[in-house]
């Protein structure tokens, strides 16, 4: 498989699990703000930082399914950010699919043009990295919170987001290539 293909495949299994939890929870993310979706996103990266530490875990969740769960929590995130306050709390599944595809769309341009810069340098990266790399994408966001929204010459929490959906899709790549380590 190639790199679209993978990455294809990782979304897919991450959009499967979105939509049938958009059909059981509705969509009661919806109330999240900014920084419940960055603690959500912390949550799953620090309990696979703790497993990589531990070299153990006792909750039989997957280091993969983590990795979806923060591709997802990212995702939503940025539709959160795309929506206005105050519009509809519940949504309808093919609206929501709608814009989690759209959203995905972008960040696989950002990954195929920084696949073109970087010449897939992420292969050859620790899964380690990439839950470092999304711990601190988490704690630029928390500073963007503290100063109301601007930065001064750095990009803003969707672009945070959207690597963090690039570095899950990347560990969840190199996890089914058996790459990395469960």
């Amino acid at each position: 498989m190639n790199t679209i293909d993978q990455y294809t495949k990782a979304i897919a299994d991450c959009r499967d699990i979105f939509k049938k939890k958009t059909i059981d929870y509705g969509t009661s993310w919806r109330v999240y703000r900014t920084i419940s979706i960055v603690d959500q996103i912390y949550i799953k990266a620090k309990r696979i930082r703790t497993i990589q530490e531990k070299q153990e875990q006792k909750i039989g969740d997957t280091i993969a399914s983590e990795f979806k769960g923060i591709l997802n929590y990212a995702v939503i995130g940025l539709i959160q950010l795309e929506l206005k306050e105050g519009e509809a709390e519940e949504l309808a599944v093919d609206k929501v699919l709608d814009l989690y595809n759209s959203k995905v769309a972008q960040a696989q341009l950002l990954m195929l043009d920084k696949n073109h810069d970087y010449g897939e340098a992420w292969r050859e990266m620790s899964q380690e990295s990439f839950v470092d790399l999304t711990l601190a994408k988490l704690q630029r966001i928390r500073q963007i919170l503290v100063n109301d929204g601007k930065t001064l010459v750095s990009e803003g929490i969707d672009a945070n987001y959207f690597d963090i959906i690039n570095y899950a899709a990347f560990g969840l790549i190199l996890l089914a290539e058996g790459v990395h380590q469960e």
